[in-house]
C-alpha cells in the first residue's frame, strides 16, 4: 500500500557507522535525537540504532498513513514491545484479538454520558487540591507534579474505579518504578536479564509486587459487592471471569488494572504541570484564564455544562499539548512491507511517530518554539492539517481517555487559577524527560500564596 507515486528508495539518515553513537544518544538524549534528525534529514529519517534499523517519519501524511490508513499493517513497536516486560499484556502494550477485546471492554466508561456525569466528582478533587495547596501556602516549596500526580489518581480513582485509592500511600512511587523500568527495557532493548540485581531492577520488582497486591485488594472490594455499577473495575472483573483459564483471567486483570492506572493518571498530570510551569512564564496567559474563571464561573464550582464557556483554558491546553504532548513517541513494527512517501519500509521495520517534532514542524506551525494559545483559536487553526495535531494518537488506538483528561485539566486549572498564586522558585528552564510519558525532570517546585 502506497501514500505516494514515485520510485522506491531508502530515506536519508546518518551511515551505519553512527549507529553506536545513536544508541547512546537514545539512551541519554531521546528528544535531543529526535529534533536533530528531523532538522538534518527531513520528514523521512533512518536511524541506525545499535543492531536496529528505525524509520522515523515526521509529516502528518505519513502519520495518518501509519496511525489510520494502513494501522492493521502496524503493531506496537520498539519501546511498547520491550515495555511489556515491565507492563504485561494491558490495553497499552497488547495487540490483535486481545486489545481488541480489552477495548470493547473498557470503552464504555468513557462514554460522553458518563463522561458528563463524572465532572461534579472531577470539580470535587479540584476544590480538595486548591484546599491542600491553601494549606501548604509559604516560603515552603511544594513540588506540584507530586501534587497533580497524587490528584489525578483521586480522580481516576472515583471516575473509572469508583474507589479511593488515595489510601494506598506507596501507589505514585511504585509506578514511577514500573516506568524507570520500562524505559530501561526500552533503552537496553531488553538484552539485560530480568534476573540481574541492578538497583533499578530490584525496585521494579519490590513496586510490581505491591502494585500487584493493591489490585488484589480492590479486585477483592469490588466482588464482594459485585452489583456496584458500570465502572472499569466492574467490567474487567465480569471479563475476567468468562476466561476459560482462571490463572489467565487474574493476570489479564491486573496487567490491565495497572496499566490504566499508569497511563490514565500519568498523562493529565504531566499536562497540568506543563501548563503550571508556563503559564508562571507568561502572565498575561495567566491573566487571561483567571479572568476567564471568573467571568464564566464567579465563585462557583465548575460543571460540565461550564466546559463549552471555558475557551480561552482550553486553548491553553490545546498549546500546552502541542508544545509538550505526554505520548512523546509512537512506535509502531511493520508487519509486512510498505511504501511511505516513496520510502520503502521492509517487513518488521520498526516506525516511529513523534508527536514532540511534528507538533514542531515549523512547515506546518508559525514559530512552533513559541508558547501561544491563540494558534488554537478555530480561525487560525483553520486549515491546518488534521496529523499535525496528534496528542492523543490517531486512528484505532486514539486514546480512549482523552475527554475525561481534557475536562480534568480544564476544571483544575480554572479552580487554581482562581484562588491561587503558584510561582516557580528557579528561573531555569524545566528539562522533559522522556519516559513512558513527557515527565519533568526534577519536578516543579513552587510557592503558594493565595489570592484572597
Amino acid at each position: 500500500m502506497s501514500i505516494a507515486s514515485g520510485s522506491r528508495r531508502v530515506p536519508p539518515g546518518p551511515s551505519r557507522a553512527s549507529a553506536l553513537t545513536l544508541l547512546m544518544s537514545m539512551g541519554r538524549d531521546r528528544l535531543g535525537m529526535m529534533v536533530s534528525a528531523a532538522a538534518r534529514y527531513g520528514d523521512a529519517v533512518r536511524l541506525p540504532v545499535g543492531p536496529k534499523e528505525l524509520y522515523f517519519f515526521n509529516h502528518p501524511d505519513y502519520a495518518k498513513h501509519v496511525l489510520a490508513d494502513n494501522s492493521a499493517n502496524y503493531h506496537k513497536g520498539i519501546g511498547l514491545v520491550h515495555a511489556r516486560r515491565a507492563l504485561g499484556d494491558g490495553l497499552l502494550t497488547s495487540e490483535g484479538e486481545l486489545w481488541r477485546k480489552q477495548r470493547k471492554v473498557i470503552q464504555p466508561a468513557f462514554q460522553s454520558r458518563r463522561i458528563a456525569g463524572q465532572a461534579e466528582i472531577v470539580a470535587d478533587e479540584a476544590v480538595k487540591l486548591v484546599d491542600r495547596l491553601r494549606a501548604r501556602a509559604g516560603n515552603t516549596p511544594v513540588d506540584l507534579f507530586d501534587e497533580m500526580t497524587g490528584l489525578t489518581l483521586g480522580v481516576l480513582g472515583r471516575t473509572l474505579l469508583d474507589t479511593d485509592i488515595g489510601r494506598f500511600a506507596s501507589i505514585g512511587g511504585d509506578f514511577a518504578a514500573v516506568q524507570d523500568q520500562a524505559m530501561f527495557e526500552l533503552a537496553t532493548l531488553s538484552a539485560v536479564p530480568a534476573w540481574i540485581p541492578l538497583p533499578g531492577q530490584l525496585r521494579f520488582r519490590r513496586a510490581k509486587r505491591r502494585l500487584q497486591t493493591t489490585v488484589d485488594q480492590l479486585v477483592a472490594e469490588r466482588s464482594r459487592h459485585p452489583e456496584a455499577g458500570d465502572d472499569v473495575l466492574s467490567r474487567l472483573i465480569l471479563s475476567a471471569g468468562q476466561e476459560p483459564d482462571a490463572s489467565v483471567g487474574r493476570q489479564r486483570l491486573r496487567d490491565e488494572l495497572v496499566t490504566l492506572l499508569l497511563a490514565g493518571h500519568e498523562t493529565t498530570a504531566a499536562t497540568l504541570s506543563w501548563t503550571l510551569y508556563l503559564i508562571d512564564r507568561h502572565p498575561d496567559v495567566l491573566q487571561r484564564m483567571r479572568q476567564e474563571a471568573l467571568s464564566v464561573l464567579g465563585d462557583r464550582r465548575p460543571t460540565f455544562a461550564d466546559l463549552p464557556e471555558l475557551r480561552y483554558t482550553a486553548m491553553v491546553v490545546d498549546e500546552v499539548l502541542r508544545m509538550y504532548p505526554p505520548v512523546w513517541i509512537l512506535p509502531r513494527r511493520a508487519l509486512a512491507a510498505d511504501t511511505i512517501g516513496g520510502y520503502d519500509v521492509p517487513a518488521g521495520a520498526d516506525v516511529l511517530i513523534c508527536p514532540y517534532t511534528l507538533h514542531r514542524h515549523p512547515d506546518l506551525w508559525d514559530a512552533p518554539e513559541i508558547f501561544d494559545p491563540e494558534r488554537f483559536d478555530p480561525e487560525r487553526a483553520a486549515g491546518r492539517p488534521r496529523y499535525a495535531y496528534i496528542p492523543f494518537g490517531a486512528g484505532p488506538r486514539f486514546c480512549v481517555g482523552n475527554h475525561l483528561g481534557l475536562m480534568e485539566a480544564v476544571f483544575v486549572l480554572v479552580t487554581l487559577v482562581r484562588e491561587l498564586r503558584l510561582r516557580r522558585v528557579s528561573e531555569s528552564e524545566v528539562i522533559p524527560e522522556p519516559k513512558l510519558s513527557l515527565r519533568m525532570r526534577g519536578g516543579l517546585p513552587m510557592l503558594i500564596s493565595p489570592l484572597s
